[in-house]
């Protein structure tokens, strides 16, 4: 089961294994792991199963279901899956049980998939934490004594640990990103509204969410690749007349490749041996060929910080039931009088005018636009996809006045959701792949590519994954 999807479709198409046999072991991982790591919420294994059976009977007839046939695959728990709640770790939507699958699992299943669980989130899934009242804490398989990452922490562990041949997460601040460079899976967040949100919104919310997107883990670049030929396209209204057409990569070999590179930000305290790390990395591949620069866009990155993060609130705040605004209106008022703490900025997302948001909006076009010229001249940019590798659990206390241990130093945990903003406040996508361990922890290296390039960022990915090694599974996660 720790091989990646792609290798795990052939080996049921030519009959070497079955559907069945690899959902047994996917489910023999779960009750062997699951106690340590807590990355299952809730699971149908009856009903998958019966699919398994179906598809090897589909297999036995010379039929395929799609590129997923036979695979068990699980999927984050705010995902609509009748059957399941879909309760986003919140103990009040418990009975939040969907009439229709959304359209993520829709082409999954069409695809061939077996699903047969969810995975664990945080609250709201508001954290990089992955822990709630109803499903408990979900561990790193790396140290149990760290975070997963969040929001998608359990569907990085689910990977991570051979429960599940794929994953689908979703991004808004890292979701994805900080999850897969935390547990040392692929992970990639994709342009704005190239997958639909529908069936990945909280209740009562039928409208897609501001800089929010839904996307594929993996053990494999590829399979990311081929996750995202499943996945993307439009859905509802959209879907009368709308297709997409990704454009593939046009370079071939990593010596085709002319790349930014921007590791560290005065808005943002990065841990140096992070940085070293990742400095190290981009060495390596500038002595494969990478046509490697030191430019970025040229960006105020303190001012772009404050703009994602008015925006990223007024997203979320958006939604927030009439309880949460009002006690949003003291720390909105204090932002309005000039007192600028992070928690008064969240709260004045709550209460901001659209007057305000569009204008945040204007300048946010004005950063794309940057963006795009700076795309003109380079085919990547590559980053940090967090400030650090996977801190230790901290539950005490709300967000916003959690610190994490940088250089020595205690800095506030939200501070590293510039790395998080850089690419998907501007609605561009960006994949991390791992690199390799500091100190017996996953490293990922996130990769920006342009607007749709969304192909040319995992295939940079994959020249990564050929030449300096993927995923490797957590010790003691090895085999049964």
């Amino acid at each position: 089961m720790l091989k990646t999807a792609s290798e795990l479709a052939v080996l049921i198409s030519s009959r070497e294994t079955s559907a069945r046999e690899l959902l047994d072991e996917a489910v023999a991982r779960y009750e062997a792991f699951n106690p340590a790591v807590n990355a299952i919420t809730e699971s149908r294994i009856e009903v998958a199963q019966n699919r398994a059976l179906a598809a090897d009977e589909a297999t036995a007839q010379g039929e395929s279901w799609g590129p997923f046939h036979g695979l068990p695959v699980t999927i984050k728990e705010a995902y609509d899956w009748v059957g399941t709640p879909s309760t986003w770790g919140n103990p009040k939507w418990v009975n939040n049980f969907p009439d229709v699958d959304s359209p993520s699992v829709e082409r999954l299943l069409g695809a061939g998939a077996v699903i047969w669980a969810k995975t664990n989130v945080p609250y709201m899934l508001a954290d990089w934490q992955s822990f709630n009242d109803l499903y408990g804490c979900t561990n790193n398989p790396w140290d149990l004594a760290r975070t997963p990452g969040g929001s998608s922490g359990g569907s990085a562990v689910s990977l991570a640990t051979g429960m599940a041949a794929l994953e689908i997460g979703s991004d808004i601040g890292a979701s994805i990103r900080n999850p897969a460079h935390y547990c040392g899976v692929f992970g990639h967040k994709p342009t704005m509204d190239l997958i639909p949100q529908q069936g990945h919104t909280a209740p009562g919310v039928d409208t897609a969410v501001d800089i929010a997107v839904v996307g594929p883990l993996a053990r494999s670049a590829k399979d990311l690749d081929m996750a995202l030929s499943v996945l993307a396209g439009p859905a509802g209204f959209d879907a009368t007349g709308y297709r997409v057409d990704l454009p593939h990569s046009t370079r071939e070999s990593l010596s085709d490749y002319r790349v930014g590179v921007l590791l560290d930000t005065p808005a943002c305290k990065t841990a140096t041996p992070l940085i070293d790390h990742l400095q190290g990395t981009v060495d390596q591949l500038a002595g494969l060929g990478v046509q490697v620069s030191s430019a970025s866009p040229r960006i105020d990155q303190v001012e772009f910080f404050e703009n994602y993060l008015l925006l990223l609130r007024a997203a979320t705040g958006a939604s927030s039931n009439d309880e949460a605004c009002t006690n949003a209106l003291p720390g909105h008022e204090a932002w309005e009088r000039g007192e600028r703490t992070y928690r008064n900025l969240v709260d004045h997302g709550t209460h901001m005018t659209h007057r305000e948001w569009f204008g945040l909006h204007q300048q946010r076009e004005r950063y794309r636009q940057q963006w795009a010229r700076y795309f003109d001249e380079f085919d990547l940019l590559l980053c940090p996809a967090a400030a650090s590798t996977a801190f230790p659990h901290d539950h005490e206390g709300e967000r916003p006045d959690r610190t994490i241990e940088i250089d020595g130093g205690q800095e506030p945990v939200v501070d590293q959701l510039f790395w998080a903003g850089w690419s998907c406040s501007v609605y561009l996508p960006s994949t991390v792949a791992p690199v390799g361990l500091l100190e017996g922890l996953p490293v990922g290296i996130q990769i920006v590519a342009p607007h749709l390039h969304d192909r040319r960022s995992i295939h940079f990915a994959s020249l990564i994954e050929r030449e300096l090694g993927g995923f490797v599974p957590p010790p003691g996660y090895e085999s049964l």
